[in-house]
């Protein structure tokens, strides 16, 4: 299945959300710290109810760490700033998937690291400055799944 990458989450009950999203679409979900909260953060269980145990969830000190688990995959930085939409992508599976962080996106230098049509945006009015990072993942996740048959699924 995929793999999705936060880069350092700020907000606890939206990675509670993606959570367990991963543990309903067997995606495998990476932490980039630093985190805006503790792991053990009651918002973030909540959110999260009783996923966690279903769910495949690493940490890693580092962007360079994590993005390293993935030499020679397909990788997509998610911003508000690519110039391709995220429909127009034939996404395969092991496709991996890099969202920033909820107040500021991705920074320059983690941008800097993918080529422009491996920049991809999700459609928005352009009064709008970004969709909630939960809301994102999933929209990304379920086209992504959409596009390889729902793979896995019932």
């Amino acid at each position: 299945m995929f793999d999705i990458i936060l880069y350092q989450p700020e907000i606890p009950p939206n990675t509670g959300n993606i959570i367990r999203l991963s543990a309903n679409t067997g995606c495998r979900l990476h932490l980039v710290k630093p985190l805006g909260f503790s792991l053990d953060d009651k918002q973030l269980q909540r959110a999260g109810l009783d996923y966690h145990e279903y769910a495949t969830v690493k940490t890693y000190e580092n962007f360079e760490e994590c993005l390293g688990q993935f030499s020679g995959r397909r990788a997509f930085a998610l911003t508000t700033k690519g110039s391709t939409k995220y429909s127009e992508v034939a996404f395969r599976r092991d496709d991996v998937f890099v969202f920033g962080p909820e107040t500021r996106g991705l920074p320059v230098e983690v941008l800097a690291q993918f080529d422009e049509n491996r920049r991809i945006r999700l459609p928005m009015l352009p009064t709008s400055r970004s969709l909630n990072l939960s809301n994102a993942v999933a929209v990304v996740v379920f086209e992504a799944w959409r596009q390889i048959g729902f793979e896995g699924g019932v």
